[in-house]
């Protein structure tokens, strides 16, 4: 069978002949351009790290932020379009507050992304609409259920992970993440290790120009998700810095 369109892909509620939905498969090309997205999962903690590629060097320092918060316990990370993840972040936080209006208490992760994953899943299922054109990666962590990683694809499908990517490097970074304990790793250890990821899959060529953008949740925390927290953020920086300089000497 022919992986091109030919028809088949004027509607998200139309099957090609063998099987496929090419809108979903389109919508999961637009996250393969997106900048490096990773969750990881350590003992105590979860960390989100983005490569985000600099595009205009007018931009304001936090323009077109790639990371949210949902809850004061709960992140979200996109890789995809931007437009697409600032309207998916606002629903998803209406999720949490509505669950939160009615229970008085922040809303499991589980159940958010069960929501948010049938809210992404519904727009693959009518002509009227498209598929998103984003992968979402959440992250929480409470004292009931420790530290938790689920990623909604761009069809709803959603899973839980111990670690996770999307985006153009997706596959670098499992290869690299495949290298790594997460789940006896320290908040330090943690950060480090989402530091070392990003910048070794960095395309220097193509991507010279890029921010590093890092949101963090956990035990030392105190259960509250940070963007950029300053000293962690430096931290990772630094870790993603001296490997990837070390990358380079071992290649002369």
């Amino acid at each position: 069978m022919s992986t091109i369109g030919t028809g088949y892909d004027l509607s998200a509620s139309q099957f090609s002949p063998d099987g496929r939905v090419f809108q979903i498969d389109y919508a999961s090309k637009a996250v393969e351009k997106s900048g490096t997205v990773i969750g990881i999962r350590g003992k105590d903690c979860v960390v989100l790290a983005v490569e985000e590629i600099v595009v205009d060097k007018l931009y304001e320092v936090d323009a077109a932020r790639r990371i949210f918060t949902i809850e004061k316990n709960i992140g979200m990370a996109i890789a995809g379009l931007m437009a697409d993840g600032n309207f998916v972040a606002d629903i998803a936080r209406q999720e949490a507050a509505n669950f939160r209006q009615q229970f008085e208490r922040t809303i499991p992760l589980k159940h958010l992304c069960d929501r948010v994953a049938g809210y992404i899943h519904a727009y693959t299922l009518y002509s009227a609409v498209r598929p998103f054109g984003l992968s979402v990666i959440f992250a929480s962590w409470d004292e009931t259920d420790g530290p938790q990683l689920y990623k909604i694809e761009p069809s709803g499908t959603s899973f839980g992970y111990y670690a996770c990517a999307s985006g153009k490097a997706k596959q670098q970074a499992k290869t690299e993440m495949e290298k790594y304990k997460f789940a006896d790793m320290s908040t330090d250890e943690l950060v480090q290790s989402g530091g070392k990821i990003i910048y070794q899959v960095n395309d220097e060529v193509n991507n010279k120009d890029f921010r590093f953008e890092m949101g963090i949740v956990g035990r030392e925390t105190n259960g509250v998700h940070f963007i950029n927290h300053a000293s962690w953020s430096q931290l990772a920086i630094e870790a993603g810095k001296a490997a990837k300089t070390a990358d380079g000497d071992n290649e002369i």
